[in-house]
């Protein structure tokens, strides 16, 4: 837990008074997860991305997602080699342990697509032959939800691979100032020092995968899942996939309280961000305005209701 504290601290010295934020990451982190950043400009998506990277040591890609990005951009591509007389690989960026995509909603559906494999199985095939990425390997997106004009709304087994989808949202006032005051004559950013390694984080890893859960937690985190497809005001519920990113998490979670066992509390805190993105609404609850969030807490409060006699 220590060093999890050092990484979130460091990234505190960029990232002020966003410390929800900055956990979450770090439950992504340790759960292979990743992580979409929605939110409008200049709230600190892209510092939040690099006081990660420079925290850790580890590779580090950045890709300006537009119309004209291809998918072999992201995956990489073979060229012939007229000097060898071979077909040679050349890496794209997703061969690191930290891709940034910026604006991922700009690229097109195919370069969107490209993705899907790295992010869930940690490799690249690439004409055929399948190469591994590092490890850890993450992908941060960033989309700005205002702007519409020119982007691709990703599709929803992608949105499914993404752990969180979060917002930093606008500082505070006083957290505002404290920007000023840190930012004013230089971006921290070039000066923060790294305080851990990718394989301190295999083994942070390692440690979350010991963490307890009890077959009566499991029977929370499903019945929660299975309530988002038992609702009207709901399209489509969250699949399993959901139910294992919550399982996930809720360990890491409770790791991060310094605990080796899980509690149906991590599961509540949890779902308020693992699922909702996961879900389309019914038109009548866009129409009410209802949110996905809103939605996602009523059926953890029916769950719990359903297994409170269980804790």
């Amino acid at each position: 837990m220590n060093k999890v504290n050092e990484i979130i601290e460091n990234m505190e010295k960029i990232m002020v008074g966003k410390r929800t934020v900055i956990e979450r990451i770090i439950i992504a982190l340790l759960t292979d997860g990743h992580v979409l950043i929605e939110d409008v400009p200049g709230v600190g998506k892209t510092q939040c991305v690099g006081a990660l990277a420079k925290s850790l040591h580890g590779t580090y890609n950045r890709i300006q997602f537009t119309p004209d990005v291809m998918a072999s951009d992201i995956t990489g591509f073979t060229m012939f080699n007229p000097h060898t007389g071979e077909f040679e690989y050349r890496e794209g960026v997703a061969n690191c342990n930290f891709l940034l995509g910026d604006e991922i909603n700009r690229a097109s559906s195919k370069t969107q697509s490209s993705l899907l494999e790295v992010m869930e199985e940690r490799q690249i095939t690439v004409d055929g032959v399948t190469r591994k990425v590092p490890e850890p390997f993450m992908v941060l997106a960033t989309q700005n939800p205002i702007e519409s004009k020119g982007t691709n709304k990703l599709p929803e087994a992608q949105m499914d691979r993404f752990l969180f989808k979060l917002s930093i949202g606008y500082p505070s006032k006083s957290g505002e100032k404290e920007i000023l005051n840190r930012f004013g004559k230089e971006n921290p950013l070039k000066s923060l020092q790294e305080v851990a390694t990718t394989s301190d984080i295999i083994e942070l890893k390692s440690k979350v995968k010991d963490v307890l859960v009890s077959e009566e937690i499991k029977d929370l985190i499903v019945s929660i899942v299975v309530n988002t497809r038992n609702t009207d005001k709901v399209t489509l519920g969250a699949s399993p996939r959901g139910s294992l990113a919550l399982l996930k998490a809720s360990k890491a979670y409770a790791f991060m309280q310094d605990r080796d066992y899980v509690i149906p509390d991590d599961v509540v805190e949890m779902a308020k961000d693992v699922l909702p993105h996961r879900i389309l609404l019914s038109s009548s609850s866009n129409v009410k305005g209802i949110t996905p969030k809103e939605i996602i807490i009523e059926c953890t409060h029916k769950a719990f209701q359903s297994t409170s006699k269980v804790f």
